[in-house]
């Protein structure tokens, strides 16, 4: 399909075409509630720990004897009924990671760019160049483009100057298009890549589905 590439100064200079094999996938809801669902599980650390009551610091005496007393039968006062006794059902580390085949991942990943772009959540530069970092100009780029929003920048390869120009900018975040990630996409209203960037990913997931004979359905 034919789509437009804009300047830094919001102005259309080109209209190039891009992969229907990335951009012009169906939108498949559970694929990508998966791969949302994955991507944050597994960033979870895990690393939540209580101590039981055979953990914790204390005395194993029993607190008193167990009839006449007229008080419920106590054992232990390591007990989790007691104050400074061990947590009942607490969290203890565990592995939250989840699995998903790679041709699940991919396809999600192009339902997601497939969707900003059908949405006009897309807007392809042809470049994005800055002498020096300087915030005022990145703000400037997307004040002409109309992106007033969250944005997520992809660029072909890490560059200082466009990531320290916009990384002052709140709900403004870069990436190469190497790591790009369904969550981040979802997670920004606006979308903008530039022209090498765009060739990247169809290199990176364009191939891959070719070769499976353009199925866009699991």
């Amino acid at each position: 399909m034919q789509v437009s590439v804009y300047n830094q100064a919001g102005k259309v200079v080109d209209n190039i075409e891009i992969s229907d094999l990335v951009f012009g996938v169906p939108f498949n809801e559970a694929v990508v509630h998966q791969a949302v669902l994955r991507q944050q599980a597994n960033a979870r650390q895990g690393t939540a720990s209580t101590k039981t009551r055979s953990e914790v610091a204390g005395s194993s005496r029993k607190l008193f004897r167990q009839k006449g007393t007229g008080n419920a039968r106590a054992g232990s006062i390591k007990s989790g009924l007691r104050p400074g006794g061990g947590i009942l059902f607490g969290p203890k580390p565990r592995d939250y990671r989840q699995a998903m085949p790679k041709k699940m991942r991919q396809l999600a990943l192009r339902c997601a760019l497939s969707a900003k772009l059908r949405d006009k959540e897309l807007v392809i530069l042809d470049g994005l160049q800055f002498e020096q970092p300087k915030t005022k100009e990145m703000a400037g780029i997307l004040k002409a483009l109309d992106v007033a929003s969250t944005a997520l920048v992809v660029i072909d390869k890490p560059e200082e100057t466009v990531v320290k120009s916009a990384r002052n900018l709140p709900g403004v975040n870069t990436m190469p298009a190497s790591l790009l990630n369904v969550v981040d996409i979802l997670s920004h209203k606006m979308l903008l890549m530039t022209v090498p960037a765009v060739r990247d990913a169809e290199k990176l997931w364009g191939k891959a589905l070719s070769e499976e004979g353009g199925n866009a359905s699991v």
